[in-house]
């Protein structure tokens, strides 16, 4: 995907064409939300493959291997799929891993409360064919939507059998102290300290759920601000890399490309020529 947001909707005719192509399984470097309204989706996610009939949700975080196939017999088949990259909602990415991680689809009923989360993906489909997109409003419509999923998914939870185990919590509160620090030059000390738990055991639980240390997840984050920064606002490279604690402009680039595969000024050049 070239553009930092993408939303577009699977109709009966494209969904049988999808149906007789050849089953792709791929992976993307995007995040991926599809909100089932109509018809059955067969969805191979976690090395598995599972049918899901409307109404439903699926988030794909980027890099995780699936493929989908629509199941167009029953001649009713409306789904919308929205593309975006982590850098568009930075505030949310981590959650949303956290959320998602192993549990990618979710069944829902087709109440006012999803009939409400369609209607978000038609105002943000409205506001991307505009000649000139506003992309304030759709990235706040996109948290919204994130929000109003979420509530869902909480009520789907067994009391009994609930997803988040002690260490789904402690996940939770390491991102919640992360998103309140990560601009700071803090190390894994201080987060495991903040947690009133050694720093081996921090890492083991990100290394569960994320498969990342917590170097490297903090050091996602810090990047994916970084893009957000370099996208959104007119901030030197300079700026940008002292606001989230990098003191010299030389080692910012070169965590930058590293990550990226770019130079912080390469990806911004890249970025405004895609919005624009």
């Amino acid at each position: 995907m070239d553009n930092l947001f993408h939303i577009f909707k699977i109709s009966l005719e494209e969904a049988r064409k999808i149906e007789e192509s050849p089953e792709r399984v791929h992976v993307h470097d995007f995040e991926e939300l599809i909100v089932g309204i109509e018809g059955e989706l067969e969805h191979f996610i976690d090395f598995k493959s599972e049918r899901f009939i409307s109404p439903f949700i699926s988030f794909v975080t980027k890099g995780k291997v699936h493929g989908v196939k629509p199941c167009a017999e029953n001649k009713k088949f409306d789904i919308w799929v929205i593309e975006f990259r982590s850098e568009f909602i930075p505030e949310m990415t981590f959650q949303l891993y956290s959320y998602y991680h192993d549990h990618a689809n979710l069944p829902m009923q087709k109440d006012d409360n999803f009939n409400r989360i369609v209607t978000m993906c038609e105002l943000m489909y409205n506001e991307s064919v505009q000649s000139i997109p506003d992309y304030a409003v759709i990235r706040l419509l996109l948290n919204t939507l994130f929000t109003m999923i979420e509530s869902e998914r909480r009520k789907c939870i067994d009391p009994d059998k609930r997803l988040y185990n002690t260490q789904n919590i402690t996940f939770m509160n390491f991102l919640r102290i992360l998103e309140e620090n990560f601009r700071r030059p803090e190390g894994v000390d201080f987060y495991a300290e903040k947690l009133f738990m050694s720093s081996r055991n921090l890492n083991l639980i990100c290394h569960n759920i994320l498969q990342k240390s917590i170097s490297e997840i903090i050091e996602t984050r810090k990047l994916i601000e970084a893009k957000n920064l370099l996208v959104s606002t007119n901030k030197t490279v300079s700026e940008i890399g002292f606001e989230l604690g990098y003191n010299e402009k030389s080692y910012f680039t070169n965590v930058f490309r590293k990550k990226s595969g770019q130079t912080p000024t390469e990806f911004r050049n890249e970025m405004n020529g895609l919005i624009s």
